[in-house]
């Protein structure tokens, strides 16, 4: 029941924010902060029992039958991968609940009870193992998050807001055909109708068909993750959404798309998988140094931020498509430490345009004068962006050109150069916006106790990840192991030539 609870906690807490906003404005914020720690913890002590608690592949799962007609069930399971986004899903939750303590002045109940359905969508996806229960909890997440961007968002927030809509719900409604493909094909090779992740990995698809099924998984991840030419909602949705909800984009939602490639895509189309695997090496090192490029462009602090993510997350995909140990560590290292560098990146931007009224780089300059702590926070987390030897971003983008070197050393090359990239838009930030003459005279306060606390949690996770990564792998190596030994079953027990 713990995984139920899991996602009730959250739905409820939503509910209760937007009921408590007409009593007090305080309400809101501390039932969602209460909610979202209640369920850290109860992921945290999931972890700490995982070695006497895995008995097979799950260590938690609960399975009830919803629409046995349909063969749908409602199937929710627990492994190291979705234990490990479980633990960054709340943390990042805590922190944009604090990030918006004093930006959300407006319709604050509303705004925590989108926050809180968002993230039991998010908690819906990294659980479902029922492919009908996971669609239901992946579209879970769209409603909310536009509503945080459409309502609380910047100056074009109804542009961003749609076009994000748009691009996730028409990528979504393939993902479905998909689904629906891979349902009935099951029924007609086997007499049974299932939604089940475990039943359905076995079916028996010509060559062709796998193909075309495998890309309507791939290009719904591939929205959400995001990789080039699909990522052109990415910059504008982060840029107009509210501090949180770039937090949330960034932190979380992209990491759904990481996640449904490495739990549904290769293992259930391991053939198509490989065949594609060329061009998704190609999609990840054009998206590494496009990114980079395209932030280094930049003059809107928080779009330039935007397109870090662009960049860092190509890493994600040629992990996930090299296939191997070193690589999926990896591109499971990056994914966390991705959330954590770039999260903080935009709760300081956020905090910045609420003391400035501006994101324009060219209006900055001068701040570490002004605000010394938020601009040491913010050299940090540049220098994590970058890949500084010492933080975890630096672990999971070498374990991932380590293992990618095995599949294709000009990819490999390739990629290298966006990690040299990185340095010139990571320095041109700092340099354009904390150091040099301060044109404006800007007289700012520096960090608070509340975002100074959030600044040293977050510098504490980076640096633990990057100094001692060794019990995040662990905790994903038995997941890891599965993975592998779906993939790696005999060809012939899988598929059936035309």
């Amino acid at each position: 029941m713990v995984l139920i609870w899991l996602m009730v906690v959250l739905l409820v807490a939503g509910i209760l924010a937007w009921l408590t906003a007409r009593w007090s404005a305080q309400l809101p914020r501390w039932i969602s902060l209460v909610a979202i720690g209640l369920d850290l913890v109860l992921t945290a002590h999931i972890w700490a029992g995982r070695a006497s608690g895995a008995t097979n592949q799950w260590l938690d799962e609960v399975d009830w039958n919803w629409v046995p007609s349909f063969g749908i069930h409602f199937h929710l399971a627990i492994d190291g991968l979705s234990l490990l986004m479980l633990m960054l899903t709340f943390f990042l939750g805590i922190m944009a609940v604090l990030a918006s303590w004093t930006e959300i002045r407006e319709k604050i109940g509303f705004f925590h009870f989108n926050l809180m359905w968002v993230l039991a969508g998010i908690v819906g996806v990294f659980l479902a193992v029922d492919l009908f229960l996971f669609y239901f909890a992946w579209e879970l997440m769209l409603v909310p998050m536009y509503f945080l961007i459409v309502i609380w968002g910047h100056e074009r927030r109804v542009y961003a807001a749609v076009k994000f809509f748009l691009f996730t719900q028409c990528s979504g409604l393939l993902m479905l055909i998909a689904i629906l493909a891979l349902y009935f094909i099951h029924h007609q090779t086997t007499g049974a109708y299932t939604f089940e992740y475990s039943q359905l990995l076995g079916t028996q698809l010509s060559p062709g068909t796998e193909l075309w099924i495998m890309l309507g998984f791939f290009v719904a991840f591939a929205v959400k993750l995001p990789v080039v030419p699909l990522h052109t909602w990415l910059p504008d949705a982060h840029t107009e959404a509210p501090t949180a909800g770039s937090v949330i984009l960034a932190g979380l939602l992209l990491k759904t798309g990481g996640y449904g490639l490495l739990r549904f895509v290769i293992p259930l189309f391991p053939q198509a998988a490989h065949q594609f695997t060329p061009i998704a090496l190609v999609l990840a090192a054009v998206g590494i140094v496009y990114g980079a490029v395209m932030a280094f462009s930049q003059t809107d602090l928080k779009r330039l931020v935007a397109y870090t993510s662009v960049s860092h997350l190509g890493f994600v995909l040629l992990g996930i498509f090299s296939w191997n140990p070193l690589a999926l560590q990896g591109a499971v290292l990056t994914m966390i430490c991705h959330g954590l560098s770039t999260g903080a990146l935009f709760i300081l931007v956020g905090g910045l345009q609420e003391r400035m009224h501006t994101r324009d780089l060219g209006k900055m300059g001068g701040l570490w004068a002004v605000a010394p702590r938020l601009s040491g926070a913010a050299l940090f987390f540049s220098m994590a962006s970058l890949g500084l030897p010492g933080m975890g971003d630096f672990v999971g983008e070498f374990l991932v050109l380590l293992g990618s070197y095995k599949i294709s050393v000009p990819i490999t090359v390739v990629a290298s150069l966006g990690i040299l990239a990185s340095t010139f838009y990571a320095l041109r930030m700092m340099q354009r916006a904390f150091f040099g003459p301060s044109t404006n005279s800007w007289r700012l306060p520096d960090l608070t106790p509340r975002e100074g606390l959030m600044m040293t949690v977050m510098i504490l996770g980076l640096l633990w990840l990057g100094l001692y990564p060794q019990p995040v792998l662990n905790t994903f190596a038995p997941a890891m192991d599965n993975l592998q030994r779906e993939v790696q079953m005999p060809a012939a027990a899988l598929r059936t030539q035309p």
